[in-house]
C-alpha cells in the first residue's frame, strides 16, 4: 500500500535566492575592504606627496623674518597653504568614499543579478531532478510513475552523478514492484488450480451414495476451509491488480453501483439479523465499474460481518461532494473501535480484536483492497469510530461529468 499523501510545505526562501545574496554580500564584502584599502593608501599619498602652492591666491605676504632671505614666505602664507592642503585632502577622501560607494552599489547589483542567471543555470538540473521525484511520488499507486527516468545531459560532475544514481534507484525500484506484482498474480493463479481440484473431490466424496454422516461433516468443514482459501487468494489477486492505476476510465454513477450492491446483499443480510440501506443521489466519477462494485461490496460485507447481531444496520450512501468528488459513505454499528485501532484496520492481514484469528470470517483484505482501489481511480478511502459503536467509512473520487 502506498503511504498516505503528506501536503508539500511551502518555501520561503529558495535555495537560488540565498545563493544570490550569499554571492552579492561577499562580492560587496570585498568591495567595501577595496575601497577601504584604496581610501588609506591614496591619504597617505596625499599627506607625504609635498606642499601646496599658489600664486594667484594667496593674501598679501607679511614680513618676512629679520635676516632671512628676500622671497621667503612669512607665516601667514604657511598657514594659508596648510589650509589649502587640508581641505584638497579632505575633498579628495570625500570624492573617494562618495563615488567608489555608489560605484560599488551599482556593481553589487549587476553582481547579484549575474549571480542570480548563474546561480539558476546550475540549479536548474536539480529542479529536473526534483520534479521527476514529484511526479513518481505523486502517482496514484504504488509502483506508478517509476518507469521515468532523469536522463540527464551533460557534463560529468556532481549535479549528473546525483541524477544518474537517482535513475539507478528508481529502475531498481521498478524492477522489483514489477516483480511483486506478477509474483502474486502467478501465485494466485497457481494456488488456483488445486484448490479447484480439492473443492472438486470433496464434493465428489460428500454426495457419494455411501458416504457416511461423519464423511458428509467432514466435506462440509473442507468446503469451508477451502471456499476461505480461495477468497484469500482472489483478494490477493484483486489486491494486486487494483495497486495498478486504472488507464481505462469509463463514466460510473455510484448511485448505481450501490443500489446493485446493497440489493444483492440485503438477503443474506436479513438471515443475519442486519438491516441494510441505502441512501442515494447522483455521484458521477469515472473509472472501471467492475472495481468500483467490488469496493462497495466489500465496504457492505464489511459493515455486515463486524455488526452487532440481530438489530445492527448498515447504511450506505453515495452524493456529490466538494468539487463535484464523489462520495461515498457506509456506517455500520457494532463494537466500539479504538481510535489508534483505525489506521491498522487498511492494512493486509489486520482484523479487529478477536478477528485476528486465522479461522475469522475474511481474509483481512477487505479494506486494503478498498483503499487500493479508491487511490487506484485517484481517490482516498479513509475510516472513523462511529458514536455508540461501529464504524464509517468514506471514500472519496475524482469527478466525472454525466453522459
Amino acid at each position: 500500500m502506498s503511504r498516505p499523501r503528506t501536503a508539500r510545505r511551502p518555501r520561503r526562501f529558495t535555495l537560488r535566492a540565498r545563493l544570490t545574496l550569499v554571492y552579492g554580500a561577499v562580492f560587496l564584502a570585498a568591495g567595501a575592504v577595496l575601497l577601504g584599502l584604496t581610501y588609506v593608501l591614496f591619504d597617505a599619498r596625499l599627506r607625504t606627496g609635498g606642499t601646496f602652492t599658489s600664486s594667484s591666491a594667496e593674501p598679501e605676504p607679511s614680513a618676512a623674518p629679520t635676516g632671512a632671505p628676500a622671497g621667503t614666505p612669512g607665516p601667514a602664507h604657511e598657514r594659508f597653504t596648510d589650509s589649502r592642503e587640508d581641505v584638497l585632502r579632505d575633498a579628495a577622501g570625500t570624492s573617494l568614499l562618495t563615488q567608489g560607494g555608489v560605484a560599488l552599489l551599482a556593481v553589487g547589483a549587476v553582481a547579484a543579478g549575474a549571480g542570480w542567471l548563474v546561480a539558476g543555470r546550475v540549479l536548474a538540473p536539480l529542479h529536473r531532478v526534483t520534479d521527476t521525484a514529484r511526479r513518481i511520488a505523486d502517482a496514484p499507486a504504488a509502483g506508478r510513475g517509476l518507469h521515468e527516468r532523469i536522463a540527464l545531459a551533460g557534463p560529468d560532475d556532481e549535479v549528473k552523478e546525483l541524477a544518474d544514481t537517482f535513475d539507478t534507484m528508481v529502475e531498481r525500484l521498478d524492477r522489483s514492484f514489477d516483480g511483486q506484482r506478477r509474483f502474486v498474480a502467478n501465485a494466485s493463479h497457481e494456488l488456483r488450480t488445486p484448490l479447484t481440484i480439492g473443492r472438486a473431490l470433496v464434493e465428489t466424496a460428500m454426495h457419494r451414495p455411501a458416504a457416511s454422516a461423519d464423511v458428509t461433516r467432514l466435506g462440509e468443514d473442507l468446503l469451508q476451509i477451502n471456499s476461505r482459501h480461495e477468497r484469500l487468494i482472489n483478494g490477493l489477486l484483486l489486491l494486486a491488480t487494483s495497486e495498478n492505476e486504472v488507464t481505462e476510465r469509463h463514466p460510473v454513477d455510484l448511485a448505481d453501483v450501490v443500489t446493485h450492491v446493497v440489493a444483492q446483499a440485503a438477503p443474506a443480510a436479513a438471515r443475519a439479523g442486519i438491516e441494510v440501506t441505502a441512501a442515494t443521489a447522483e455521484a458521477w466519477t469515472a473509472g472501471d465499474a467492475l472495481l468500483l462494485e467490488r469496493l462497495v461490496h466489500n465496504l457492505v460485507e464489511n459493515g455486515v460481518r463486524h455488526n452487532s447481531g440481530t438489530g445492527g444496520h448498515v447504511t450506505v450512501g453515495c452524493a456529490t461532494g466538494p468539487g463535484g468528488r464523489a462520495e461515498l459513505t457506509v456506517a455500520n454499528t457494532g463494537p466500539a473501535v479504538p481510535p489508534y485501532e483505525v489506521p491498522a484496520l487498511f492494512e493486509p492481514f489486520r482484523r479487529l480484536g478477536a478477528d485476528r484469528v486465522v479461522t475469522g470470517g475474511g481474509a483481512g483484505l477487505g479494506l486494503s483492497i478498498v483503499r487500493a482501489v479508491a487511490r487506484a481511480h485517484g481517490g482516498d478511502a479513509a475510516a472513523r469510530p462511529r458514536p455508540g459503536g461501529g464504524l464509517t467509512v468514506t471514500v472519496t473520487l475524482p469527478p466525472e461529468t454525466a453522459p
